[in-house]
């Protein structure tokens, strides 16, 4: 009889986006090694954005309980349409905020605590705690954000400690890059912290994505911490073969706002056009996803609109086919320092192509230590003009003596088969059955 684990996640699809992809995968390949996950999940949630091809991912075979939910975004966007980007972590830069905005912000931080889904939680908890005693289930994963899937967790082992309770944290909470943009009062700001700090001490076990992450969910008090990465599916990248592009086509696949801008790019981008004639013939900016209008401003600055190819959110398995027939494929953090920790999904899938990856961060980013390891890119700071130059110029040399259809094999590689899904779900069955 295989062991039942109940997971606790706000996002499935329908849902879109990067948040949904990883307990997706790890409850496709959890049966291979002897546990039975059942997804607990929202029946009515306020997705920002869908992706319908992820429900083809879904096994027949999965079980997936839904009760109903009620969130205060599902009015909120009918009075103010830019909410959806707010319940995303994406904000507007605050003089670009117009009033209903503000209020808005100031709202969701200071009265949902920790985020709108609050309601879900004592209802959920009052559900599954007659559901797990009746389905003899004795672990519980909870995944956020959003956060609130946490106090379910910690509900339901607070009345009974002899759950086993894993709480994966895909992104931090008080720590993340826009707490900050909360505008936060006192007395709102104190209960986060008492939240996440109940959270840390009281779960069996603290997953992080990040080294960084995991470092500092120590300092907060939790007790075994264990860092388990996003990844890649290998089958989307097996067989692969990448064409031969006309033009040098440098790729960003996913949403890009104006506080992760980086404007040392364009200017490099701008300087490399106006000295390589060749370069500029054969230059194509390609973005898969949201760009913001700031960027776009930013981008036209520096003279770099023409070069410019927008082709807004696509399915998830259209993504990867166009990353994996890109030359150079680049991603952005924010430049400040308590970003460093931030490990964008898309850099396991970047590296399964086997394409070059650029990516710009803060200083001892864990993306640049990755990419380190795995020999696949190079890290530069917002900082660096000529070290960034030169790399771009040495892949576009480069470009000229690849051969067409190469196949794509570097996932093969321990370094970066390491990050395959299922290796990665092999590192939580390690851990699952460490605590059993």
């Amino acid at each position: 009889m295989k062991k039942k684990v109940l997971i606790i996640t706000y996002y499935w699809p329908p849902a879109g986006g990067p948040g949904v992809q990883r307990w997706l995968k790890f409850a496709k390949y959890l049966p291979e090694f002897g546990i039975k996950p059942i997804i607990y999940t929202p029946e009515n949630p306020s997705y920002p954005i869908l992706d319908e091809s992820l429900l083809d991912e879904v096994s027949p075979d999965l079980k997936v309980v839904k009760t109903k939910i009620w969130e205060p975004y599902q009015i909120a966007e009918k009075l103010n349409p830019k909410s959806k980007a707010y319940k995303a972590g994406h904000f507007e830069r605050p003089e670009k905020q117009s009033f209903l905005t503000k209020v808005s912000v100031f709202v969701r931080g200071n009265f949902f605590i920790p985020d709108a889904r609050q309601y879900w939680v004592e209802p959920s908890f009052r559900y599954l705690s007659k559901y797990l005693k009746e389905n003899e289930i004795d672990t519980v994963i909870t995944t956020g954000p959003p956060h609130s899937m946490h106090l379910i967790g910690l509900k339901l082992k607070q009345t009974n400690r002899n759950l086993t309770w894993v709480a994966d944290f895909r992104d931090p909470w008080t720590q993340i890059s826009y707490h900050s943009e909360l505008k936060l009062m006192r007395f709102a700001k104190k209960s986060h912290e008492i939240m996440e700090t109940q959270v840390l001490q009281l779960a069996d076990a603290v997953i992080a994505t990040s080294f960084t992450d995991a470092e500092n969910y120590k300092k907060l008090g939790a007790g075994r911490v264990e860092v388990i990465t996003n990844g890649f599916e290998e089958k989307e990248f097996i067989e692969s073969f990448k064409i031969q592009n006309s033009k040098f086509k440098i790729t960003y696949s996913g949403g890009l706002e104006m506080a992760r801008n980086p404007e040392n790019l364009w200017k490099v981008l701008s300087e490399l056009i106006k000295e390589n004639p060749e370069f500029a013939k054969e230059l194509e900016l390609e973005f898969v996803g949201n760009l913001s209008q700031d960027v776009e401003n930013s981008i036209k600055k520096h003279h770099l609109s023409d070069y410019l190819n927008k082709l807004g959110y696509v399915s998830h398995k259209e993504s990867i086919a166009i990353i994996k027939n890109s030359d150079l494929l680049w991603l952005t953090n924010f430049p400040e320092a308590n970003s460093k920790g931030i490990i964008p999904g898309k850099l396991f899938e970047y590296m399964a192509t086997g394409n070059p990856i650029l990516a710009i961060g803060p200083d001892g980013g864990d993306v640049g230590r990755i990419l380190e390891e795995t020999q696949t890119g190079k890290y530069f700071l917002h900082s660096d003009d000529l070290a960034l130059k030169t790399y771009i110029s040495e892949i576009f040399a480069e470009k000229k003596y690849r051969p067409a259809d190469q196949a794509v094999k570097n996932f093969s590689d321990f370094k970066v088969g390491r990050y395959s899904r299922k290796n990665l779900t092999k590192n939580l069955v390690k851990l699952l059955d460490e605590l059993a």
